[in-house]
């Protein structure tokens, strides 16, 4: 038990003085604006409804769909005239 809490001090001295230094070098104050823009960049964007999310959502599995029984289609025609081919 006296080791875990051994392990415990130093990870809490390490941690520290990474947070220290990086205060120290303003990179602290640097990551704070930087989420301070972005989450007002994020207001500014114009979010889907629910009901235009589900629609898109659903357009895109059909498209999947399609892409993937295309892909079964032309790979069984390639396949035949190639078996033709290696026939002849």
């Amino acid at each position: 038990m006296k080791d875990f809490y051994i392990q415990l001090l130093i990870w809490v001295l390490v941690v520290g003085t990474i947070f220290g230094l990086l205060w120290k070098s303003g990179q602290i104050a640097r990551f704070a604006g930087y989420v301070v823009s972005v989450r007002e960049e994020l207001r500014k964007c114009s979010w889907p409804t629910r009901d235009e999310l589900v629609h898109t959502t659903v357009l895109i599995l059909i498209v999947i769909a399609m892409l993937g029984v295309f892909t079964l289609i032309s790979d069984f025609i390639v396949l035949k005239i190639v078996r033709a081919l290696l026939a002849v």
